[in-house]
């Protein structure tokens, strides 16, 4: 019976420390985020059945599928690189559009919408945004977008950084 719990004691320290390092930390900067939008009043079309629909918001204020709609306001935060919330077939998602892989080697760059995907100008990695985990495709990044945290209630979405 003794030698039992000396297995077990052993087994779990062994699992403890199998699990040491294993903690993922992106390579993009975990800047404040924090981005409001009213779907009943400014953009009346960002619905879950709109698959492929997206927002993105950086310095310069709010574009909806690429058009222009509202400057940012004091209180709005858009990350390291800016921020994406998109209609995906899992439907809303949001991540910080700093390309990983330049983040990764100093260098700010954030990725440019087309489509689905979300490209970095600067090596040219392309996230799938639209299956609703923004996955590199090219293989030149080894990290996924960084994703952030969706609040959804009546008429608004808030977008914020994951804790």
């Amino acid at each position: 019976m003794r030698r039992y719990g000396q297995l077990i004691g052993l087994l779990a320290l062994v699992g403890f420390t199998a699990c040491e390092g294993t903690s993922f930390q992106s390579s993009v900067p975990a800047y404040p985020v924090r981005v409001v939008i009213n779907t009943k009043t400014m953009f009346t079309d960002f619905m879950p059945e709109n698959t492929n629909a997206y927002i993105t918001v950086n310095q310069d204020g709010y574009y909806e599928n690429g058009t222009f709609k509202q400057p940012v306001t004091v209180t709005d935060a858009w990350g390291y690189g800016g921020v994406v919330t998109y209609v995906s077939i899992a439907g809303y998602v949001a991540y910080d559009l700093a390309c990983p892989n330049c983040a990764a080697h100093g260098h700010k760059s954030p990725c440019e919408m087309d489509g689905i995907y979300a490209i970095c100008p600067r090596c040219g990695e392309q996230y799938d945004i639209g299956s609703g985990y923004a996955i590199p495709q090219k293989s030149i990044s080894k990290e996924a977008l960084r994703q952030l945290n969706i609040i959804v209630s009546e008429d608004k979405l808030t977008i914020t950084q994951k804790q």
